[in-house]
């Protein structure tokens, strides 16, 4: 049994809590995975590390627009794999080794899964099959989330691939099947796509990323057509295939004889009905990416005496749950479940805990949501933040909406470009902007300047004439949609 001033559970971004101010805390970390948490392994950074050889692939492949002879012949996927996983692996070991080392004599690091078995007490299952008993003055939760696996017949028999496991594939398949129509469906998707894998998304909903504004979402949909083949509207009936000889499914990970994610020699087949008809698709990869799930149900919170909604753990604006002395945040509490929030979460978290103890003066820190944007890094590229025109409406505000193509600026001409645009959505009264929607080449990048127009409170009019846009920039786009509001 091990007693300990603060226990930290997952080692994403709570791993960046420790700071100098907690030298004379005894603190321990608990991890069941690898250290680094999803953005570092299984998400965001080898994710767009992947999606932007796809984007050379894809400049390549579309060069003779611009009187260009060229050809992408094919794709040297071990090599493209190597690139990123060479650089993300020895930086989760050398987390790892941080922590475990002498340079945290402070930490020490409990590899295994944690559960409660009462008030701020946790047994962690150690890898080496032992069980720790670990209590903490202060426990924070980061244990994340996971990918979702709908309940289709016959998936739980199939080896199929997850985003967890789909980027260590050890060579590029023939052909995939994609169930999701959400950001992660249609980034990796994409890159499959694009460097030479047939793919077919199958999705219950019309449209892709029908979360963004339906503008965007139509024209995405639109768009994908040229990476995807779309089977829209469709609900699963069933889903069937098998393991390659030596292979075996271990929970979402489909796993060859040595032990290392392959789907070699496995062809499987997704049945589904569209508009009252049976249809189905064959392929050699099956990937699952459907959404993602706090991991609260798997840590025992009842007995813990911390509140949760389907396992996402409930908190307040402080990041306290229901149980004295157990915080909470990122993926595992929040709805918006990015790696930008969490970051900030966990700065504000690391006040309030100091705030707690009498180390900081108070008053304790939150985080507005409000204005917390994102991206979408497939091809065509989508970001965005603050309200939809649906959600505006709905909210019954006067609004200004202007929709300003990439085609009617200089640079524009120049890519070629006829479908990509920037939305903008103002309150008429207060000329406050409401929400942006980017869609087409470098939209994350765009739509900084909106975020930070937001943040500080400018009006549209302010945005538009307070400031100069270089000429022939990309960023007139911004310009124009602001004017014509």
């Amino acid at each position: 049994m091990a007693d300990f001033d603060l226990v930290i559970v997952g080692t994403g971004s709570a791993n960046s809590i420790p700071g100098p101010e907690f030298d004379d805390w005894s603190i321990a970390i608990v991890e069941r995975g690898v250290f680094g948490g999803t953005c570092l392994n299984v998400g965001c950074i080898p994710s767009k590390m992947f999606v932007y050889a796809a984007d050379v692939a894809d400049t390549i492949a579309t060069a003779a627009g611009y009187g260009i002879a060229a050809s992408f012949d094919s794709a040297d996927w071990p090599a493209i794999r190597n690139r990123v996983f060479g650089r993300i692996d020895p930086i989760a070991g050398g987390g790892r080794g941080y922590r475990i080392g002498d340079e945290c004599p402070n930490v020490t690091v409990f590899e295994g899964d944690a559960r409660f078995v009462s008030d701020r007490r946790l047994a962690v299952r150690m890898h080496d099959g032992t069980t720790e008993s670990v209590s903490g003055r202060h426990i924070v939760l980061g244990a994340g989330a996971r990918p979702f696996v709908p309940p289709y017949r016959g998936l739980g028999t199939v080896p199929y691939h997850t985003s967890d496991t789909v980027m260590r594939l050890d060579a590029l398949p023939a052909s995939m099947i994609v169930l999701g129509g959400g950001y992660i469906a249609c980034e990796l998707g994409y890159v499959f796509s694009a460097l030479g894998t047939e793919v077919t998304v199958v999705n219950r909903g019309e449209r892709l990323l029908r979360a963004e504004d339906d503008d965007v979402s139509v024209a995405f949909t639109a768009a994908a057509q040229r990476h995807f083949d779309l089977r829209l509207g469709a609900t699963v009936t069933s889903v069937r295939g098998g393991a390659a000889t030596g292979s075996s499914v271990r929970g979402d990970f489909t796993f060859a004889a040595d032990g290392s994610p392959s789907a070699s020699g496995n062809t499987y087949t997704v049945e589904f009905s569209r508009d009252g008809r049976a249809e189905s698709v064959d392929a050699d990869v099956l990937l699952v990416a459907t959404g993602r799930v706090p991991n609260g149900d798997q840590l025992a919170l009842d007995l813990g005496g911390v509140e949760d909604q389907d396992g996402r753990v409930l908190t307040d604006e402080f990041f306290r749950t229901s149980a004295p002395g157990v915080w909470a945040f990122g993926d595992l509490s929040s709805e918006i479940q990015l790696k930008h929030l969490a970051n900030a979460q966990a700065k504000a978290l690391r006040h309030n805990l100091l705030v707690a103890e009498g180390h900081a003066d108070g008053p304790m820190c939150s985080v507005d949501e409000r204005l917390v944007p994102h991206a979408v890094f497939s091809h065509p590229q989508v970001a965005s933040v603050g309200l939809t025109e649906r959600d505006a409406r709905a909210a019954g505000l006067p609004i200004s909406v202007a929709n300003k193509p990439f085609g009617h600026t200089a640079y524009g001409w120049a890519m070629e470009d006829t479908a990509s645009f920037a939305k903008l959505i103002a309150h008429a009264q207060t000329r406050e902007l409401l929400g942006a929607h980017i869609i087409g080449p470098q939209a994350s990048t765009l739509i900084q300047q909106l975020i930070q127009g937001m943040a500080f409170g400018q009006t549209v009019d302010q945005m538009a004439h307070e400031q100069f846009y270089i000429h022939p920039a990309l960023t007139e786009v911004i310009e124009n949609a602001l004017l014509e509001l």
